[in-house]
C-alpha cells in the first residue's frame, strides 16, 4: 500500500471517528405554544377582574418590572411606579371600567415571547360633563415569559376607535 493510499484511509477513519464522537444534538424543547396561548388568555381574563377590583397592586401584578404602558390620553407609564400612579389616577374615578378580551393570541416558537391583540370597552367620568362616557378600542398586549414560567405583559399598548361617547341609558 502507498503512503499516499495509507494517509487517505486514516484520515477517513479519522473523519468517520470524529462524527462518531461528536456530542449529540440536545432534544428539542418541548412545543409548549398551545398551553401558553391558554395561560395568557386565562391571564387577560383574571386581569379584567383585577382591574374591576381596582386594586392597583393586583393589577400591577400582570407587568413586567420595567413594562411601558401606552394608553390614550395618558403619558407613556414606564416601570411600576409610573404605571402604578396612573392606575391610582385611574381608579379614584368611580365610573372607571374596563374590559377586554383577546381575539388573538400568538407565542413564539422558543416559547419567550408572545402578544395578544383584541378589543377593550373603558367607562370613565367625563372630566366636563361629569357624566359617564365610554370608549372602544383596539389593544396589543407583548409579554415576556419569566424565570418562574408566568407570563407579564411587557408592552401594554391601547387605541382609541373614537372619542369617548356619552353613555346612552337603554330602555327598558
Amino acid at each position: 500500500m502507498t503512503q499516499r493510499m495509507f494517509l487517505l484511509r486514516a484520515a477517513a477513519t479519522s473523519f468517520v471517528l470524529l462524527l462518531g464522537c461528536s456530542a449529540a444534538q440536545p432534544p428539542a424543547a418541548p412545543d409548549t405554544r398551545a398551553a401558553d396561548e391558554k395561560a395568557i388568555r386565562d391571564g387577560e381574563a383574571q386581569w379584567v377582574k383585577d382591574f374591576a377590583s381596582k386594586d392597583p397592586e393586583k393589577v400591577l401584578a400582570h407587568y413586567a418590572d420595567d413594562a411601558d404602558s401606552m394608553i390614550p390620553e395618558m403619558k407613556l407609564m414606564t416601570g411600576h411606579d409610573s404605571i402604578r400612579a396612573g392606575l391610582k389616577e385611574e381608579f379614584s374615578d368611580p365610573n372607571s371600567t374596563l374590559d377586554f378580551h383577546p381575539d388573538r393570541v400568538e407565542v413564539s416558537r422558543s416559547g419567550e415571547l408572545a402578544y395578544s391583540q383584541g378589543t377593550y370597552t373603558y367607562t370613565s367620568t367625563d372630566p366636563k360633563t361629569r357624566k359617564p362616557v365610554r370608549e372602544h378600542g383596539n389593544y396589543v398586549e407583548v409579554y415576556k415569559k419569566q424565570s418562574d414560567g408566568s407570563w407579564k405583559a411587557a408592552e401594554d399598548i391601547a387605541t382609541q376607535e373614537a372619542s369617548p361617547a356619552p353613555i346612552v341609558p337603554s330602555a327598558k
